[in-house]
């Protein structure tokens, strides 16, 4: 769900508590769903979040949290800076706290240890009255928890994990009081089952707590990024390069108060607290958790700064534009936490399962009673296998194992850069056959460069005063050309020649007379070649810029006019332009190439142009002149099926493509596309088409997307197999005799840790081009 895009909708995020395993899920979205006028709503185990997109005016987030109230949860609404932060593990006495786990296993130890002395020959066990004593706080006191969710998911229609440890502790111990009240014969007792299936679950639960805490952590680390208070200057202070701010000239004001046009003081060391452009100051500035870039970058005034990042050595003052929920930083965080809570489509099978589990359980653990009744002729080995039975089968491993993942390989992907949107791209990426890239601003820097000065006489005239006697045309004008003109003239070092009688020639280009150097007092023109065409010495300029067109650089030509103007027009040097490609373009294409990928570039440049770039860097196919609004149907043609032939079979073969770009124009491809990837140095539009965003223009970043995408996959399929395979060997197993309740509750509590532990491998995670 991507609320920006639904302007008749409201959105909320819940957060949900007491949802306890994958059935919780699937009945409060089944309450959710019945609202009216409800288009979606999506719950996640893993983040205990619901996201909800409601028709405008349909209904209040009141009457949404009252409905999920009286199913059984609880329910509030999220934080505008996230809720994670009041998900860490509880306190030691709560629910889910350490305390209440502690506690159960000293009130269980004198019931189960004794079991462990057996073997060497000592038989010893409480009385049966020292054991009631115990196990009845455990039972009733320690997991009152699940009577009552049980009771409120038995109320609601439906039954999760709760109600299943419920009925099964419960059974082990009214069967063991009943034996203590009708025998003497303690050794029959089944306290120690009740009681320790008890402490295994909750010990599970804690556990899922500090699991479910590491795999939200990179989202808590961006969070941290957020200062407290921001230094905001006294509106009437003037600024002075060489003054210093005393504490009396500005307000330590909270981040809250904080409005786009105030400008912000900024210690060396101190979080930047908004997005903004420096007014004043120079600095290196620390972004690495907010777009991977180890290194720190320089920062010089106009330059445009990101809240959340750190401050180098030098004194800033920044001009806020973004504050709060407007910042890169939130929408940063925003995005994560919506593919966090969105389901992947693979976990639809998961809830489908969940829906009706537990009541086939419930159905299995009587069948698994009753049958051994009858076979056996003993009603404590009955119960004693239905409550295995039903403890071994809760399905908190199945609710756990998508989301887990999920959440593990988004968050750690975010730390590198890499904002994974949609969690549809995890299971199309490990398909990827077809990596497509648009030129401009992808492969390439995305702006003119000069990338060569060719003087017509290479012994008369300097060429660092030409470039100078060039660049001074250019002093004042926003052209992208003269820009790149005065930028190379910056990067040589070289001064720029102011020129007087400046004037810009329509289609032509632009005239004036240097004041100093080789060609003072005498009128200069760069113009395009075009508009030479009529020149005699047109022939000559061609042969001049002859590989600079082979090249497909733009070409413009300093003419040298003369003192008077009346005299014959001299070619004085031809200057090229041109978008250079990006250092890492060509390790870029190495690396996906390395993963078996076939690349392709999209580019608007002439056909030996665009198979120069693509040759240069490696691309397999290039299609050029492509104007921008075919880029789309290129997608859909590289998507084709082909004829793939076996020895036995002929089957169709489907391309899975990535699009990789940058700009407006780019935004059908990529929403056509089953991978987009968009890079955050391009448009907005681009970046909401994209399933992917790349948070610096890094092309090598998208062969390290797709890998912590198949990477996140691989681990899914891992969980499922593991929750689905620990059901369908556990229960038989239990309905057999072989796990004995105590056993079946420990296995219980392992089967969610496993799944929980298994996606925090991915925390192991770096890119390999890094």
């Amino acid at each position: 769900m991507n609320p920006q895009k639904q302007t008749n909708s409201e959105f909320f995020s819940l957060d949900i508590g007491g949802m306890t395993c994958a059935s919780c899920v699937s009945r409060v979205e089944k309450a959710l769903d019945k609202i009216p006028g409800i288009e979606a709503a999506s719950v996640n185990l893993a983040t205990e979040q619901a996201r909800v997109r409601i028709k405008r005016g349909a209904s209040n987030l009141a009457e949404i949290i009252a409905l999920v109230k009286k199913t059984g949860y609880e329910a509030k609404e999220s934080s505008v800076r996230g809720n994670l932060d009041q998900k860490r593990v509880k306190s030691f006495w709560a629910a889910d706290g350490l305390g209440r786990v502690v506690l159960s296993f000293l009130l269980s130890a004198p019931l189960f240890l004794p079991m462990f002395f057996m073997p060497f020959g000592v038989h010893w066990s409480l009385s049966g009255w020292w054991q009631l004593a115990l196990a009845t706080p455990v039972q009733f006191i320690l997991g009152w928890r699940f009577y009552v969710a049980g009771y409120k998911s038995l109320m609601a229609g439906a039954g999760n994990m709760d109600l299943l440890v419920a009925l099964g502790t419960s059974a082990a111990y009214g069967l063991s009081l009943y034996i203590l009240l009708t025998s003497s014969h303690a050794h029959e007792l089944y306290f120690e089952g009740s009681a320790v299936i008890i402490c295994m679950v909750l010990l599970g639960k804690w556990l899922e707590a500090r699991a479910k805490q590491q795999t939200s952590e990179a989202i808590r680390a961006l969070q941290k990024l957020w200062p407290e208070h921001a230094k905001v200057l006294n509106a009437d202070l003037e600024l002075q390069s060489n003054a210093g701010v005393d504490e009396d000239k500005y307000r330590d004001l909270p981040l809250d108060q904080v409005l786009p046009g105030d400008r912000v003081f900024i210690l060396p060391g101190e979080r930047i607290p908004v997005d903004g452009v420096i007014l004043l100051g120079a600095s290196h500035v620390d972004e690495s958790l907010l777009t991977g870039e180890s290194e720190p970058i320089k920062k010089l005034i106009g330059a445009k700064v990101i809240g959340g990042a750190l401050n180098g050595e030098g004194v800033l003052i920044v001009d806020a534009q973004a504050v709060g929920v407007e910042s890169v930083l939130s929408q940063i965080i925003n995005l994560v936490e919506e593919a966090q809570t969105q389901k992947a489509p693979i976990q639809k099978l998961v809830d489908q399962v969940s829906a009706i589990f537990v009541p086939t359980v419930i159905i299995l653990a009587l069948i698994t009673g009753i049958g051994n009744w009858l076979y056996l002729e003993s009603i404590s080995i009955a119960i004693l296998r239905a409550v295995s039975v039903l403890v071994i089968a809760c399905p908190c491993a199945l609710g756990l194992a998508t989301p887990a993942a999920i959440m593990a390989g988004t968050g750690i992907a975010a730390r590198f850069g890499i904002l994974i949107k949609d969690p549809q791209v995890l299971e199309l990426a490990h398909k990827l056959n077809v990596v497509a890239f648009d030129k401009t601003g992808t492969l390439t820097i995305g702006k003119p460069r000069m990338l060569a000065l060719l003087p017509f006489d290479q012994s008369s005239t300097d060429i660092d005063q030409i470039l100078a006697s060039a660049a001074g045309l250019q002093l004042g004008s926003e052209h992208p050309l003269a820009k790149a003109l005065l930028d190379a003239s910056k990067e040589k070092s070289v001064t720029p020649i102011a020129a007087s009688l400046n004037k810009g020639l329509p289609g032509i280009g632009i005239e004036g007379m240097p004041s100093a150097g080789p060609f003072m007092g005498q009128t200069l023109r760069l113009q395009s070649v075009a508009s030479l065409e009529a020149s005699s010495q047109y022939t000559l300029i061609l042969q001049k810029a002859q590989t600079c067109f082979e090249q497909g650089q733009t070409v413009s030509v300093l003419i040298n006019l003369g003192s008077s103007g009346t005299q014959a027009p001299t070619p004085i040097a031809v200057i090229a332009f041109g978008d250079e490609l990006k250092p890492n373009a060509k390790s870029a294409v190495d690396a996906l190439h390395a993963l078996q990928i076939r690349t392709v570039m999209l580019s608007g440049d002439n056909v030996a142009a665009a198979n120069r770039v693509g040759k240069r860097i490696g691309i397999d196919e290039v299609f050029a002149q492509i104007m921008p609004s075919n880029k789309a149907e290129i997608i859909q043609q590289l998507q084709g099926t082909t004829k793939s032939t076996t020895k036995s079979t002929t089957q169709d073969k489907k391309h899975y493509v990535a699009m990789i770009g940058d700009g407006v124009n780019d935004a059908p491809a990529l929403a056509m596309a089953d991978v987009g990837m968009a890079m955050s140095t391009g448009t907005d539009v681009a970046m909401q088409a994209a399933g992917i965003t790349l948070m610096r223009g890094d092309p090598t970043l998208v062969a390290d997307a797709i890998d912590i995408s198949k990477k996140t996959w691989d681990k899914i399929r891992q969980n499922l197999f593991w929750a689905f395979g620990f059901n369908t060997i556990g229960i038989p197993m239990a309905a057999l005799g072989y796990l004995s309740p105590m056993l079946a509750g420990s296995a219980m509590a392992l089967s969610s840790f496993c799944v929980l532990s298994n996606a925090l491998l991915l925390k192991r995670w770096h890119p390999k081009h890094a």
